[in-house]
């Protein structure tokens, strides 16, 4: 089964902060060892979320290996919504021109600004003209100094329905906030939702299934009770797995006749990817 992971961050190669998290999960912070790993996973193809730049310069990744969204981060936008940068929008286009970029990663609980905020106006536009998806950082944060508030799933819900020609990509299926998440996948057809960054560091599956049945049962009560199998993607948020564990993770939340399409099939149709 060939795999696409939607949802993944890359870091310079000589961080040795992220360098620590790799190894933690079993891995290294390298584009060959990812190459090496994805190789023996048949992992075909990744989409990067990008981070801390928006100069097209800055996200030169190997085409055969990776596409992006450039990242509108907290490195690049003020907080509470006060004035954005002049060249925002410009920017955001000039990425979006390129075959490499098939979308644009927003954090909004990083950045302390509503979805609805008229500084991502010209994104969503930019958006939808271009036909590339918006990913949104949804539920959980990888620190306390995020705001919950704006980037829970019914924020989404807002701007999903009120820009019905932009599609967007609901990340980490909303965690915790399951129910909410459930229903915006299932309320809006222009919203998709990736299954990333619902477990952090190494596992052994049996003990985890068996340890948090609870959470696990949750999890495929609202997969299943929308039944949206076109419109959830596999994806990982590496480096903070390991990608091996998290392949068997998924594969225990997803009914075995639907893997080709959440492992492959819809990464590849709703970033455009074209790998098929």
């Amino acid at each position: 089964m060939k795999i696409i992971d939607a949802h993944l961050h890359l870091f310079p190669a000589d961080s040795a902060k992220v360098e620590a998290m790799a190894v933690a999960v079993g891995h290294r912070n390298s584009v060959h060892h990812l190459r090496q790993v994805y190789g023996e996973l048949n992992i075909v193809h990744g989409v990067v979320m990008g981070n801390h730049s928006m100069d097209p310069s800055y996200h030169d990744y190997p085409t055969d290996l990776f596409h992006y969204c450039v990242g509108l981060d907290s490195s690049l936008l003020p907080e509470d919504g006060a004035a954005a940068p002049d060249d925002l929008v410009r920017l955001a286009e000039e990425n979006l021109k390129r075959e490499a970029c098939c979308g644009v990663k927003l954090y909004p609980g990083y950045n302390h600004i509503w979805l609805t905020d008229p500084l991502y106006e010209p994104i969503y536009a930019l958006a939808a003209r271009y036909d590339k998806p918006v990913a949104v950082h949804m539920g959980l944060s990888a620190g306390p100094r995020a705001h919950l508030k704006y980037c829970h799933p019914l924020v989404l819900d807002e701007v999903a329905a009120d820009h019905p020609g932009t599609r967007f990509v609901m990340c980490h299926f909303g965690n915790p906030f399951l129910d909410a998440a459930a229903a915006v996948v299932e309320k809006n057809p222009n919203v998709a939702a990736d299954l990333s960054g619902l477990l952090e560091g190494r596992v052994d599956l049996e003990i985890y299934l068996r340890e948090q049945a609870g959470y696990v049962s949750l999890l495929k009560t609202w997969l299943t009770a929308i039944g949206r199998w076109d419109d959830l993607l596999f994806g990982t948020d590496w480096p903070i797995v390991n990608l091996g564990e998290y392949i068997a993770f998924i594969r225990a939340l997803i009914p075995e006749k639907y893997w080709e399409r959440v492992f492959f099939q819809n990464a590849d149709r709703v970033y455009g990817l074209s790998l098929q």
